[in-house]
């Protein structure tokens, strides 16, 4: 649920505020969910495109609302995210929970002594305590707590260990107001200092040897050219292997058999029953039927791969893999205009290109921002178009299916060539955090893809089901001979397709995926299905992303990126097409 910029719900007016915050990747989010639950709203800061998330917190006995403030490395206002965060400082909360990261310690401890600067009630909150002892030394929070003179928790979010005596020392500190006494207003590089003296001081070696060790150095190999780049092509092509693979089992074996062997039949008898012969019953259950193709094909056809693509993903990102290769491919992005960093919102625009294009917030300049998001609206196929061209090329052709993402990859490195030189800003070097190698935990991969399936099936599959209604309303009454027939000389001059591909240019505007799906109902041969694949991977975003764009950006860029994939896509649809023909 969104609300209003910077405007509490009014449920939520009396309650005392409390910020949460601390720098990216360190387990916020975690605390936030365990201490709000399900009562969480997303809001737009005033005047900013950060947001943030709220919710109704339950302490000790004290109800209140907490503020997850967006991730940030320091307080000095260098962005929009370190802007936000210290306006909301300045706004007067009741208290602050700090997350210090236990496996970095001093550049938390960095933030940390920049916010008890601020003069507000403090709790902070040791996390990730287990990695820390896991690489052979533990932080001494007692003498933190007496430095520093506010309480310290030791904590593992995921674990929940330490939130119950969270909630207590909170209601303590709000109830008792400041409790520290800062001796210290110090410039950047005492502050650093005082950082480093305070992490040396509290960190005990313990004697026994770290079960970390291990992973430790495959994670140093894993950013290394060998074998990091050898291990980075295995790793890419096993995820590759597994998507398509797992994908096409649950459709082969799972679900088509469970939608057309037992779900749709039964839809088709009840109504033929109630409903007589005609236009209204070949809507719901004719040749593009409303309840028919509007089931089979985002919940037997693309639903698996959305399943298998997000499992491995999940897995990518709690790992510690994906800023790794990052890393990795830093110094190969840079030849296209681009650095590692923006491998996080390619790889999330492999999923949805909205969550792609809101990640690349955490780029370094507008420049990289502006390119990234033409990239993932031009050549990243999204999880559900993977689906359809899986669906509609793997049982005729696995190679067909590679050729279609080598055209993406070539795309993806032209256009960034392209667009380096023609948008204008500068480039800044990248600082990239690599964190700790890590065995992903079993219920927190499961809670990740079942967030991310639930929002498939809202921001997905109804659209989808909703554009299947469209495509039956427009075979039934005839506009979709009409459009074949406008669009003939485009279609099935140009492109070689038969009149009625004209219909998936019309709908993939209201879903990318829609431009692909319904070429699974024509009689087409190899070549025809390769060149309509094509088109649907270059053509135009969905109406989504084209809003994310104007917002994010400007409304003359959303439509410049528009114009960039549909010339692309009947272009390079067009060539490929001949090409093809005199090939074969």
């Amino acid at each position: 649920m969104h609300c209003s910029k910077d405007q509490l719900q009014p449920e939520h007016a009396s309650l005392v505020k409390i910020l949460l915050i601390g720098p990216p990747n360190v387990g916020k989010s975690v605390f936030f969910n365990r201490l709000t639950g399900l009562d969480v709203n997303v809001a737009n800061y005033v005047g900013t495109t950060v947001e943030y998330t709220q919710g109704k917190a339950q302490l000790d006995s004290m109800n209140a609302l907490l503020i997850d403030v967006p991730g940030t490395y320091t307080l000095d206002a260098t962005n929009e995210a370190e802007q936000v965060a210290v306006e909301m400082l300045n706004s007067g909360p009741s208290a602050v929970i700090v997350v210090v990261d236990a496996n970095n310690l001093e550049s938390s401890l960095y933030l940390l002594l920049q916010l008890l600067e601020q003069r507000l009630p403090t709790v902070v909150v040791l996390n990730r305590y287990d990695l820390a002892r896991d690489k052979g030394y533990e932080v001494d929070t007692s003498f933190l707590s007496l430095k520093l003179g506010v309480p310290v928790i030791p904590t593992i979010a995921v674990a929940g260990e330490g939130i119950q005596r969270l909630k207590q020392e909170v209601e303590q500190v709000i109830s008792r107001g400041l409790t520290h006494e800062i001796s210290w207003k110090e410039d950047k590089p005492s502050r650093w200092q005082k950082a480093e003296e305070l992490t040396q001081r509290a960190k005990n070696p313990l004697e026994k040897k770290s079960p970390l060790l291990q992973r430790q150095k495959w994670g140093e190999w894993l950013v290394k050219p060998w074998p990091g780049l050898p291990m980075a092509v295995l790793i890419l092509s096993l995820i590759m292997a597994a998507v398509i693979g797992v994908g096409m089992g649950l459709r082969r074996f799972v679900l088509l058999p469970l939608f057309r062997g037992l779900i749709i039949p039964q839809i088709i008898i009840v109504v033929e029953a109630v409903i007589p012969s005609g236009i209204f019953q070949n809507i719901l259950i004719g040749e593009y039927g409303f309840l028919v193709k509007g089931l089979e094909w985002p919940f037997a056809l693309v639903l698996p791969y959305v399943i298998s693509f997000y499992s491995v993903l999940g897995i990518l990102e709690d790992s510690g893999y994906l800023p790794r290769l990052g890393a990795l491919l830093d110094g190969l992005l840079n030849k296209i205009g681009l650095h590692g960093s923006s491998v996080v919102p390619l790889l999330l625009g492999l999923g949805c290109g909205i969550p792609g294009i809101l990640a690349t917030r955490n780029l370094n300049s507008q420049k990289e921002r502006i390119v990234v998001s033409s990239l993932i609206c031009l050549s990243v196929p999204c999880i559900s178009q993977t689906g359809a061209f899986v669906s509609l090329l793997a049982e005729r052709s696995i190679g067909v299916v590679l050729a279609v993402f080598a055209v993406s990859g070539i795309a993806l490195a032209s256009a960034g060539l392209v667009l380096d030189r023609v948008v204008k800003g500068p480039r800044f070097h990248t600082l990239m955090e690599i964190p700790e190698l890590l065995v992903p935990r079993k219920d927190i991969l499961f809670k990740k893809v079942w967030v991310r399936l639930k929002r498939y099936i809202t921001d997905g599959a109804l659209p989808m089901v909703a554009a299947v209604g469209l495509a039956a309303v427009m075979y039934e009454t005839g506009l979709m001979a009409v459009f074949g027939q406008v669009l003939s000389p485009l279609v099935s001059g140009w492109l070689r397709l038969p009149e009625e591909a004209a219909v998936p240019l019309v709908l993939g505007i209201l879903r990318r995926e829609m431009a692909v799906l319904p070429l699974m109902e024509m009689n087409l041969d190899t070549l025809q299905l390769f060149t309509g694949a094509v088109v649907g991977l270059f053509y135009v975003p969905c109406i989504a992303m084209i809003a994310i764009l104007a917002r994010e950006f400007k409304l003359s860029l959303a439509f410049g990126i528009l114009v960039m994939t549909t010339a692309a896509a009947f272009l390079i649809g067009g060539l490929l097409a001949r090409l093809g023909a005199l090939v074969m």
